[in-house]
């Protein structure tokens, strides 16, 4: 140990209140920002998952001018072999009107083919009674959301009418009842493409095909790709750009904050080690007087700080790790869930990746806030230092 750190150590184990005063104004920064962090990273994880991992993440529509998409096997083949592709799935879509009983809603009737349709979305996964896949081995049946389920006030088994303006009136029965937690639990019913097309009276066409990627990412350079392949495509990022602005926004904004909070913390550092100066003014005399360098008695209280950083930071990342955990163990009410997208649990992300860049952060920023102090303490004339003793 160079004696430079030897009495950095010394002069932080020699003033204990001081020391603790820093280390807890740091801590208490970097425990508020690793859990916010924490936090911020799971909801932005979970806004992925309700959104962009249940949406196709490029959308293939008619061409301009067109209503449908003809010999769309052709065009499933084509965009099946481009690298990245992972799952694609066709539909026939519009609107239709539900009736059972006295009550009757107007929602979106998708038909689909289930095992491709639930490699997009997942929707087997949202399925709170029956299952999806039935629709591919029964004719007239259907599958509607929650909330639509709720207000037509219909079950399982039973068959509700659907028609719609020159479409050819058929009675679905409903085979399943799904929950995802969004808006689509009252707009969307599925049914099967065959179902579909002889509802709308329609043959071997589709007016859309929906993509999935193992890179979302990528989702406008795919899309270009089948543009080129000669179809018409837009990727999740041209079609949904409110999510982008959301997690844009937030991220900003929290980066702000947090930054400032950092910031302030170390300058409380500053103020500590200037106290230090203040209080050492002999002690710095007599290393002086004993041929210390000015470059030396930089070094103690720079290093000074960057301990005093270090502590703090490795102290609050710890706390924020207990805390981030233990929020997440928190449970959502039922009745709030719905408002949070079906989230039952607050989502919470610890990364070893955000846990060192703060702790790295921190020590860095308050090494460079100690420069001043340091340079304030080796300015010190060395007589008038050992005068004032």
């Amino acid at each position: 140990m160079n004696y430079e750190l030897f009495i950095a150590l010394r002069q932080i184990r020699a003033r204990k209140f001081q020391t603790l005063l820093s280390v807890g104004a740091i801590a208490l920064a970097v425990m508020a920002l690793t859990s916010s962090q924490a936090l911020m990273v799971g909801f932005t994880g979970e806004l992925y998952n309700t959104t962009v991992n249940k949406l196709p993440h490029v959308s293939v529509s008619p061409q301009e001018g067109e209503d449908y998409i003809y010999l769309y096997g052709t065009a499933v083949e084509r965009i099946t072999a481009i690298e990245g592709v992972t799952a694609v799935s066709s539909f026939l879509t519009g609107q239709a009107s539900f009736r059972f009983k006295d009550n009757s809603l107007n929602a979106e009737l998708r038909g689909v083919v289930p095992s491709q349709e639930n490699q997009i979305s997942s929707i087997e996964e949202d399925m709170v009674e029956g299952s999806f896949r039935e629709l591919e081995f029964s004719r007239n049946t259907v599958v509607i959301g929650s909330k639509m389920a709720n207000k037509l006030e219909v079950n399982p088994g039973d068959s509700v009418a659907v028609s719609f303006p020159n479409a050819n009136p058929l009675s679905l029965r409903v085979i399943g009842i799904f929950h995802t937690g969004s808006p689509l639990d009252e707009s969307l019913a599925y049914t099967s493409l065959d179902t579909a097309q002889e509802f709308y009276d329609v043959s071997n066409v589709v007016n859309g095909i929906s993509v999935r990627l193992s890179d979302f990412n990528k989702d406008r350079e795919v899309a270009a790709e089948i543009e080129r392949a000669g179809y018409r495509a837009r990727g999740w990022t041209e079609t949904n750009p409110a999510i982008l602005r959301t997690i844009a926004i937030e991220s900003t904004s929290n980066n702000v904050v947090y930054g400032l909070i950092i910031v302030i913390a170390s300058f409380g550092v500053v103020s500590t080690l200037n106290l230090s100066v203040i209080g050492a003014t002999g002690q710095i005399g007599m290393l002086r007087a004993m041929g210390a360098s000015v470059s030396s008695i930089q070094r103690i209280f720079i290093l000074q700080s960057g301990i005093l950083g270090l502590l703090g930071a490795l102290v609050g990342t710890s706390a924020g790790v207990l805390i981030s955990l233990a929020i997440g163990q928190y449970e959502i009410p039922a009745a709030s869930s719905d408002v949070y997208g079906g989230i039952s649990y607050i989502p919470i992300v610890v990364r070893a990746q955000d846990i060192v860049l703060i702790i790295a952060a921190v020590f860095l920023l308050n090494l460079i806030t100690g420069i001043y102090p340091a340079r304030q303490a080796a300015k010190l004339d060395p007589v008038k230092a050992i005068s004032t003793r």
